[in-house]
């Protein structure tokens, strides 16, 4: 009997031992205060904590990451990474590892998460089209052809997530815009909108999920869809601006996703030229043209709506300017380093972290005081990506 005792309380003193030692080493993490950092060249993604300005850990192995985007669960544990050569990567943020990884495309321009974070769907030009994926395993649920015109397939692109488990995107071969509805995976529902405008080559959603807005490349305006009353089509914006202008070289496409929605005014950047575009959202007309110092490429609010931030593409790409919304004109003028890219505002907007390629940093700013407050080292940084995403409509 004793030696059943003493066998017992050994094995219960080991697996104690065996806890102990393992909640000493796993120091438990949240999720509210992570982040993705893209590393361009070396296919690589650190996670970040935003609070205490920290790397947690690298993750390799992501492939070609040079138009990277990042959606995440809605529980913020994964993070899915969509890379250019096509990769669909799942990682898992608290155990810092890939988890999962395939090759779904030859050539990939985004993603996004269903409305009940249950689906991934992935836009791709070659070959031309969207795929949905299931979000746990990554295995196929739908592969929808771009196809258009007797058969010819198009580039996908502005590819965004809308309410009622639909995702909405653009072709930008075809001048077409079409939603899909998921909620019978098995029995996706297409909805086509033709004519829409000459090569649409990005678009964004508005917060609450009600307005698609895709840029043209190929003529001026914008193509405005109302997922509330879709029967109306799709209306023409700004149709006549830039029209008669001379044609610029545009050295950076301008990234819709980054455009600014501030109240009812919308801020775009203008392509081609050294402006940024003030838009009444309640009638889209052009209310205010702002100069800036170059080609605007990101236009971002600050989530109080009071300021939005402006980066710019080469050779202005070393400074970024800051837009004062009540007074529509710009306020400040920063110079953080070289190859100014993405950036991302902490939840609250207290914070912006900046990407700095060329510096292989960092750089992190109080919105208020506009003051540095720490610089991160990073191998030719360009996407930055808080958790924060997860609860945001057409991220």
């Amino acid at each position: 009997m004793p030696f059943l005792f003493n066998t017992i309380m050994n094995k219960l003193l080991t697996t104690l031992a065996l806890l102990v030692s393992l909640a000493v080493q796993a120091e438990p993490r949240a999720t509210g205060d992570l982040g993705l950092v893209i590393e361009r060249e070396s296919g690589s993604a650190l996670i970040i904590n935003t609070s205490t300005h920290k790397q947690l850990a690298k993750i390799g192995g992501l492939g070609d990451l040079s138009h990277a985007s990042v959606v995440f669960s809605r529980d913020q544990r994964y993070a899915y990474v969509f890379g250019r050569d096509g990769g669909l990567s799942k990682i898992d943020l608290l155990q810092d590892k890939l988890d999962h990884r395939i090759m779904q495309a030859g050539n990939s321009i985004g993603g996004a998460i269903s409305q009940d974070g249950s689906l991934i769907a992935v836009s791709n030009y070659e070959p031309g089209g969207v795929k949905v994926f299931a979000a746990d395993t990554l295995e196929l649920v739908a592969d929808i052809p771009a196809v258009y015109n007797d058969g010819k397939r198009s580039k996908v692109v502005g590819l965004v997530d809308a309410p009622g488990q639909r995702f909405v995107f653009s072709l930008f071969d075809a001048g077409e815009i079409w939603t899909l509805n998921m909620n019978n995976p098995q029995k996706p529902v297409i909805e086509k909108f033709t004519h829409t405008g000459k090569q649409p080559y990005d678009a964004l959603m508005s917060p609450e999920g009600r307005f698609y807005i895709a840029g043209l490349f190929g003529e001026p305006g914008l193509a405005l869809l109302d997922l509330w009353d879709t029967a109306a089509g799709v209306k023409r914006i700004l149709p006549n601006y830039g029209k008669d202008d001379e044609k610029l070289p545009v050295y950076k496409m301008p990234h819709l996703e980054g455009w600014a929605m501030a109240g009812d005014l919308l801020f775009a950047p203008a392509i081609g030229k050294h402006e940024v575009l003030v838009i009444d959202k309640r009638s889209w007309t052009l209310l205010k043209a702002i100069p800036v110092i170059g080609q605007p490429v990101f236009v971002m609010a600050q989530p109080d709506a009071r300021a939005c931030w402006v980066v710019f593409a080469m050779p202005d790409n070393n400074r970024l300017q800051l837009i004062d919304v009540k007074n529509l004109a710009v306020s400040t003028t920063l110079t953080p380093g070289k190859a100014v890219l993405h950036m991302e505002f902490t939840p609250r907007g207290e914070q912006v972290w900046v990407a700095l390629r060329d510096d292989n940093q960092l750089v992190v700013y109080d919105t208020e005081t506009l003051q540095e407050l720490t610089r991160l080292p990073a191998q030719k940084p360009n996407g930055i990506f808080f958790s924060a995403r997860a609860h945001k409509i057409g991220q």
